[in-house]
């Protein structure tokens, strides 16, 4: 591992150093940045994860980012949700805050969801979640009380999950990371 291959940006969220170990327990290597960063500064990287966080209005910076990166997006709780904004679509309150597992069922298996069952068991964190789908995307997965839990762009390799795939309590999760590090080019 010597050369850092995904960054991470911190969002603020209580699971960011989860993603990290788990890649790291992947074998590959990522680096924690805050969400100040700019698009120079990411050069280099195979990938980004933008992590889940308390404060959209904090996390703003990302979605000039998200719009303007060349390589493989993957966003996390609320990274999901600066997705969707970044690309017109719409987020608000939850119809029912999820923190529990829930049940996610995949509708779309696309890259990230490869090998995975069409159900599965999932950490969900979050208060908000994306209310309506971007133009250009298309969902990959809903829950009981979330129809959008993950989502994809039509064209690009840019993907986004509500639920937290870095925490032990998600069955998949090391397989769906997995999954998004051969779509960087990381892992066969």
């Amino acid at each position: 591992m010597s050369e850092i291959l995904i960054a991470i940006i911190n969002n603020g969220g209580q699971y960011v150093h989860r993603i990290y170990r788990s890649l790291r327990y992947l074998k590959v290597d990522a680096k924690i940045l805050p969400n100040t960063i700019t698009i120079e500064e990411l050069k280099g990287y195979k990938g980004v994860i933008f992590s889940g966080g308390p404060d959209i209005e904090k996390a703003k910076n990302c979605i000039d980012l998200i719009l303007n990166l060349d390589v493989p997006i993957l966003g996390i709780c609320l990274g999901h949700q600066l997705i969707a904004l970044a690309f017109g679509g719409k987020i608000g309150k939850a119809d029912k805050e999820e923190y529990a597992l829930t049940k996610i069922y995949v509708d779309n298996e696309d890259d990230i969801f490869l090998g995975i069952p069409k159900e599965f068991n999932a950490w969900a964190s979050h208060k908000d979640e994306v209310k309506e789908l971007p133009k250009d995307f298309i969902i990959l997965a809903h829950s009981d009380i979330c129809k959008i839990e993950a989502m994809k762009h039509k064209s690009k390799p840019i993907y986004g999950v509500q639920f937290h795939p870095e925490v032990a309590h998600t069955e998949y999760g090391s397989e769906i990371l997995k999954n998004f590090c051969k779509v960087c080019n990381i892992m066969r």
